[in-house]
């Protein structure tokens, strides 16, 4: 029997609490908040239980000792602090595999586990200088899949897994059973693998990958040996594909950049016809003439190819402003995806309000800057130890893009967005004043020390450590550059990015003697709205902003 076990050092770290002052009782009560990025982190160490011989043996992690690590020269007698898989277990029962992954970020490793002894003989290791991302895949018959992000073949020798070994995420296969294992690379090219499932008889792979273009998903099968894939699906957008229990139909959740997903059934037979089972729009929305907007690219700085949407007045026949405006929206992060042929389901209210801007005559860029989704590990790691640095360049050259090839007035340029997007968008107005003339912050990350662990630290290491990341990363230091005018909306009982990065920055602005900025704050929100009152407060105000700024 295997058991996680997470261990709580000593000085665990304070969890910050989030106040609420809309309550029941008429006191202000304490949401349970958590803790921030630097502070002592929990890790997990794996036990092998012996129940009939009552005996307990550790995984041992002294085989990591003397491995690489990303701050300092390794000691060869001290274990790297790593954090431990759920091992996968092949059929016979022969072979345990693990996955570890250092504490840094930039390290994993499946070994190999002896359950008598806990030694762990490395099977393979992948490295990042950046950080390691690591995706799971499914097991046969659409179940649960391996603990350690694997998945065993029948023949007991062979376990498949994903890896961004080449610099995209594909599929490998690894024998634990020869004397050197090596990883068998089963899928290759510019594209990703977003999502991948064993039959039932564990002979094929059922994919979805974004091959055709990085903004469409299709459904494929492919031999577990490796080879040609055989593409199913021929609907241009999103298809999320779920294989029936008999292995002979597929249900789809198919959307497109302006229908929303619905379900689609269709036989297993490639480029058969998918019949549409469901329909939830209601009327009024489906005779809407929404904006179908382009997926285009423009050239970075330094010669990459940015993929962004992109809408126009002339996209629904209307007329543009005579003063040539023009907005950017930011996406949020996290690993997200907007410059894409299908429905968004994170940002689907802001694509409504990209709607509206160019109905009044803007022009709308909507871009993947760096980082985001679905282009690969270079363009995933572009923002390390340096958030606002090319994903920021990336954002300023589609201004320029607009300028140059839509002739909008350099001068009438605004951009908004959530969360990482709030944050960019601080970055903007305050590191490249002379772009964006007006900027609305949503719930923004003004000091990246003050976020959570799990996702700050893989990008910009630990401040203790690596001070330079955080101050460079952070608006707050930055602030005296404002010189547009700036929104900020945050809601109050946020327990992701708490409230408090508004009211440090509000008071930094106030130090600096800044006028031209606004904060609207909203009691009873948290990261994400719910309340429709408070998203149609939010977007009024962002529209009297731009309307105020950029066509006056």
């Amino acid at each position: 029997m295997f058991i996680g076990v997470t261990e709580r050092p000593e000085g665990t770290a304070r969890n910050q609490d989030v106040p609420n002052y809309v309550t029941r009782s008429a006191y202000p009560e304490m949401i349970a908040g958590r803790t921030n990025v630097g502070d002592v982190q929990a890790r997990r160490m794996l036990a092998v239980l012996d129940v009939k011989g009552n005996k307990t043996v550790w995984a041992d992690a002294s085989t990591f000792a003397g491995m690489e690590h990303k701050s300092k020269p390794a000691d060869p007698d001290v274990a790297r602090k790593v954090d431990w898989g759920t091992p996968e277990t092949s059929d016979d029962g022969s072979q345990y595999v693990v996955s570890v992954r250092s504490d840094d970020h930039k390290d994993r490793w499946f070994v190999r586990l002896d359950p008598a002894t806990g030694k762990a003989t490395v099977l393979d290791q992948q490295h990042d200088d950046g950080w390691i991302r690591q995706q799971g895949i499914t097991g046969a018959g659409g179940g649960a899949g391996g603990g350690a992000g694997v998945v065993w073949l029948p023949d007991n020798k062979r376990c498949v897994f994903l890896s961004e070994k080449d610099g995209y995420m594909h599929l490998y296969s690894l024998d634990v059973t020869a004397p050197t294992p090596q990883a068998k690379q089963l899928t290759s090219g510019k594209f990703e693998i977003t999502d991948a499932q064993l039959s039932a008889d564990r002979k094929t792979f059922f994919l979805t990958t974004n091959e055709v273009h990085p903004g469409e998903r299709h459904f494929y099968t492919m031999s577990v040996d490796g080879g040609a894939r055989t593409k199913f699906t021929t609907m241009t957008g999103s298809n999320e594909a779920t294989v029936s229990p008999d292995e002979k139909s597929l249900a789809l959740i198919y959307s497109y950049t302006i229908k929303p997903p619905e379900l689609y059934i269709m036989p297993m037979q490639p480029g058969a016809k998918a019949l549409q089972v469901t329909t939830t729009p209601s009327e009024e929305f489906l005779n809407f003439k929404w904006i179908d907007p382009k997926v285009i690219t423009y050239k970075a700085r330094d010669g990459a190819d940015v993929y962004a949407r992109l809408l126009t007045p002339e996209m629904i026949g209307a007329k543009r402003d005579p003063k040539h405006p023009a907005v950017i929206f930011i996406h949020g992060a996290g690993y997200l995806q907007e410059a894409h042929k299908y429905w968004s389901s994170s940002y689907y209210r802001e694509n409504m309000f990209n709607n509206i801007l160019a109905s009044r005559g803007y022009v709308v860029l909507d871009p993947d800057y760096r980082a985001s989704s679905g282009y690969g590990r270079d363009w995933r790691t572009g923002i390390y130890r340096h958030m606002g640095g090319k994903d920021l360049d990336d954002v300023v050259d589609g201004a320029k893009f607009l300028v140059q090839t839509e002739k909008v007035d350099a001068k009438r340029i605004g951009t908004y967005g959530g969360s990482y997007g709030g944050f960019l968008t601080l970055m903007g107005m305050f590191t490249t004043p002379d772009v964006f003339a007006a900027g609305a912050a949503l719930r923004p990350v003004t000091d990246w020390s003050h976020y959570n662990d799990g996702y700050t630290s893989p990008i910009l290491n630990d401040p203790q450590d690596d001070l330079e990341a955080y101050e460079q990363s952070s608006p707050i230091y930055f602030a005296e550059g404002l010189k547009g005018r700036l929104l900020i909306c945050h809601g109050m009982v946020d327990t992701n990015v708490f409230f408090q990065d508004t009211v440090r920055l509000v008071q930094r602005l106030i130090e600096l003697r800044k006028e031209n900025w606004e904060v609207a704050p909203f009691p009873v929100e948290n990261h994400s709205f719910t309340e429709e009152t408070s998203w149609a407060s939010e977007y009024k105000r962002i529209l009297a902003l731009f309307e105020e700024t950029l066509r006056r």
